[in-house]
């Protein structure tokens, strides 16, 4: 569960990385264009390299984990509930990872010239951890 989900993250993050820029950008109260077009697709990666292994890592083993602990007996009428509070416990913990990753990288994306270790350093320096939690409830009740 480790490396799979890990792995899996890993390459869904990086592949859809330039696509989520575009997204993000668009919704960016600065404009496209002030937020930096198409300049700079790949700003930001480096916050989602470093999260996305564990990130996906910390979701499959909660999964897997919490799946065992239930009841999963011979009726399948549990099966589905099984699952979803799993995979709803997975998200929870994973979020802990995603969501500091989410800011500094969305926040990368809208302001290509910074690197990403500057952002993070801004980011607590001014706001300190809470600020990389900023919107966590609102991703957790999203995802789950």
């Amino acid at each position: 569960s480790l490396k799979a989900g890990g792995v899996a993250g890993v390459c869904v993050d990086l592949i859809l990385f330039p696509l989520d820029t575009v997204k993000t950008r668009l919704q960016s109260p600065q404009g496209f264009r002030k937020a930096g077009g198409f300049r700079g697709i790949y700003a930001g990666v480096p916050s989602t390299a470093i999260g996305s292994f564990p990130n996906a890592a910390a979701f499959f083993i909660t999964y897997e984990n919490v799946k065992s602990l239930l009841p999963h007996g011979s009726s399948s009428y549990l099966s589905p509930a099984t699952h979803m509070v799993a995979a709803s416990l997975g998200e929870v913990v994973a979020c802990l990872i995603r969501v500091p990753s989410e800011v500094i990288k969305q926040r990368a994306q809208v302001s290509p010239s910074l690197s990403t270790l500057r952002i993070l350093s801004h980011t607590l320096y001014h706001e300190g951890v809470q600020g990389l939690y900023r919107g966590y409830k609102s991703t957790v009740l999203r995802e789950v």
